[in-house]
């Protein structure tokens, strides 16, 4: 009997915990038309960044559809073609895994796309602690800040051209748990350290969106670019599933206790969007609404050396650098 009691009150705060959750899950409501303006889209076959580019189709944009794996990326073109009526969605592929892959997809694109409107720095991994990239730096490092942040770099001349336009950064609240110096960023952690986990290089990667969010705000001033950064909520999305099967498995289990993908889309829909988040740059959005950065990314100083060791990490040459 006080099992099945602990198990009904339980069950019940989990409930009653999950209609809080929905009723105050904020939704973008711009209706803002996107037709003759291009967005870019990274990670947009799956998750988030898939409901995300769905809606920048609707709107009547052209579509770029940035995605490492071409058959589950012509999967989603095909779906979302489908379902917007929009043909105008373009897959090009892209591994940001290689600075040279991502070298290659800029080139593409400035040879063959006329402008950018948005940019969606999107993808991103939450497996791989033992893993180096052949640019000999952590995946998880390499794929959710340093090749995003030279991709960026990469496309600021059709960002420029198009007027006005934004970059948004797909960060995380776990932005908080970061801790690192700037000089050992990109170094391989201790991974005999047990508590040094991919949840830690995870964190760091997203310090490290938060602060250069901060500090290309800042050297963008006189341009015509707003570029924020955001956490989306917490959704359980495949970027869990290459974890350990049992954590992996319990995630799944408490699935509905979260947001849905849709549901998670919409702040990165505000930011790119609404009004609001267009007045100005190097905030931090959760829920649709500006909440600050968090404690740890607001050291301006900290910003600056993150950005710089970026910088030099990816190979930025001196006339694809902001000045």
């Amino acid at each position: 009997m006080a099992c099945l009691i602990i198990f009904l009150t339980v069950a019940i705060l989990l409930v009653t915990l999950k209609l809080y959750w929905k009723l105050n899950t904020k939704w973008n409501r711009s209706y803002k038309c996107l037709v003759g303006k291009t967005v870019l889209v990274t990670g947009s076959n799956t998750g988030i960044g898939y409901y995300t580019a769905l809606d920048f189709a609707k709107r009547g944009a052209k579509v770029i559809l940035a995605c490492r794996n071409k058959i589950k990326g012509e999967e989603a073109q095909r779906q979302m073609i489908k379902k917007s009526g929009n043909e105008n969605i373009i897959l090009k592929l892209i591994d940001l895994e290689s600075f040279e892959s991502v070298r290659n997809f800029a080139n593409d694109f400035n040879q063959n796309e006329e402008r950018l409107d948005i940019l969606v720095n999107n993808a991103a991994t939450l497996t791989g602690l033992d893993y180096m990239t052949k640019d000999g730096f952590p995946v998880i490092i390499q794929v959710n800040h340093l090749s995003p942040f030279l991709l960026t770099h990469l496309l600021l001349h059709k960002l420029k051209k198009s007027g006005y336009s934004r970059i948004v950064n797909v960060a995380s609240n776990m932005v908080q748990a970061g801790k690192f110096q700037p000089k050992n960023l990109g170094l391989p952690l201790d991974i005999s350290y047990k508590r040094y986990r991919s949840s830690q290089y995870y964190a760091d990667s997203k310090l490290c969106n938060a602060v250069c969010t901060i500090e290309m705000d800042k050297r963008l001033k006189d341009t015509n670019i707003i570029v924020n950064a955001l956490h989306p909520g917490v959704i359980v999305t495949n970027i869990f599933d290459h974890l350990p099967k049992l954590f992996c498995t319990i995630v799944h289990s408490f699935k509905w206790l979260f947001k849905t993908i849709e549901e998670g889309a919409q702040t990165t829909l505000y930011v790119a969007l609404s009004e609001d988040a267009g007045k100005s740059g190097g905030r931090f959005f959760n829920n649709c609404k500006d909440v600050g950065h968090y404690k740890n990314a607001k050291d301006l100083d900290f910003a600056r050396e993150v950005y710089e060791k970026c910088e030099k990490l990816v190979g930025l040459l001196p006339e694809e650098q902001i000045k």
